[in-house]
């Protein structure tokens, strides 16, 4: 499954951003999260006057179950844009209509595969995108962005072998000790086994193109992809293998981002604070709502990757194995720091800061000078008692 998400900052966008809007296909359901009734004027859940009438998020990627939570607040009577790929309804929370709409784009083919931040920066509608930390401290001289709710607490991310070729291999040092080629869709993850001393030069190979070929052909490959996917889909969607793989979380050694957490422009900290004070513990609350009832968000997501016809394949029994997974390997879970689910933990952004700047300063890119992890997070608007139980 090809998750690239850039790092570069891009130059220009604004071909990937209008080109798709001829053509559009709009259909409209009454799915989505059931309303129960409409917020009181005032009310912690009335938006109304605080936020955009209608509150844009933009996704890194086509629609998977790791998006649930910006999924879970679209409510019924939604409509879907198959040539925008976005898709924009009531934003209800608990059963709640919050009195404006949210609006979900998709990322990568469908925006010319451009980094979260620069899209923010292009299009000022935009108030939420799904921006890791790594891509963060990339964007952090031209295109700042500050997470306000880490919707997943760890990467997904793995690196994957076959059982076969490494009987005896537990984890990524036990296969990358023996030489094998590390394929990935880019330089991050590579320069950061590098650093551990996990792999050397010749074992790196940036070649992923998001597809089962290479790994079934060579399997002495050690391969990226997703916990909440990938062991599901080699076992039971790819023809040619069919039977289990070999895997560990990057987390596990040291890929200590916050994945896809929510962010906004730097500036709207501030500027978009009264918005942001109500909106972000519906987005804490979004996750576990899915976490306790994964079923409608999986079928919507099923849903908009058919409709958006990408060529992008997302089954059922992957969102389904998604959800279970995330809750097994705590992908989705409370911060330790502060106890809430999204919260964030500066000594962790700090650690972060260190890892991936030499790494990204490495690869050519800009970063703010002395960057700390109020730069990068806050928990500003975090309400510490929405929690996992």
């Amino acid at each position: 499954m090809n998750r690239t998400i850039p790092i570069a900052v891009a130059s220009c966008a604004v071909l990937a951003l209008s080109a798709c809007g001829n053509g559009a296909t709009v259909t409209t359901s009454s799915a989505g999260q059931q309303v129960s009734t409409a917020a009181t004027a005032g009310s912690a859940k009335d938006l109304s006057a605080v936020c955009p009438k209608t509150v844009v998020m933009q996704q890194d990627w086509q629609p998977e179950a790791e998006h649930s939570a910006m999924y879970q607040l679209i409510g019924p009577g939604y409509t879907v844009d198959t040539a925008k790929k976005r898709v924009t309804g009531p934003l209800v929370s608990g059963g709640v209509d919050t009195g404006v709409k949210v609006e979900v784009r998709a990322g990568g083919p469908s925006v010319g595969f451009q980094p979260v931040p620069a899209l923010m920066y292009l299009d000022k509608s935009i108030l939420i995108g799904a921006v890791s930390s790594d891509a963060a401290i990339a964007g952090s001289v031209k295109q700042p962005t500050t997470a306000v709710v880490a919707p997943l607490n760890k990467s997904p991310q793995i690196l994957m072998w076959d059982p076969k070729t490494y009987p005896d291999a537990k984890t990524i040092a036990d296969v990358t000790k023996t030489g094998a080629v590390v394929v990935t869709s880019g330089d991050i993850i590579p320069k950061l086994l590098m650093s551990k001393g996990m792999i050397t030069k010749k074992q790196i190979d940036t070649g992923y193109e998001g597809t089962p070929a290479r790994f079934v052909g060579d399997p002495k490959i050690v391969q990226q992809g997703f916990i909440s996917a990938e062991p599901y889909i080699y076992e039971h969607e790819v023809s040619a293998w069919k039977k289990p793989i070999g895997s560990q979380l990057l987390a596990d050694i040291g890929y200590n981002i916050y994945p896809e957490a929510f962010s906004v422009r730097t500036d709207d900290v501030s500027k978009q604070s009264a918005c942001l004070k109500k909106l972000v513990p519906m987005l804490q609350q979004a996750q576990i709502d899915y976490q306790s009832d994964p079923g409608p968000v999986n079928n919507l997501i099923v849903e908009l990757v058919q409709k958006y016809n990408t060529g992008w394949t997302y089954s059922e029994g992957v969102a389904t194995y998604a959800a279970d997974s995330m809750a097994k390997n705590k992908i989705i879970a409370n911060d330790p720091a502060t106890g809430s689910l999204g919260g964030f933990d500066d000594k962790r952004a700090a650690e972060i800061i260190a890892t991936f700047e030499p790494i990204l300063k490495q690869g050519g890119a800009s970063i703010k000078p002395d960057l700390t992890p109020k730069d990068l997070v806050t928990n500003e608007f975090i309400d510490k008692s929405v929690k996992l139980s």
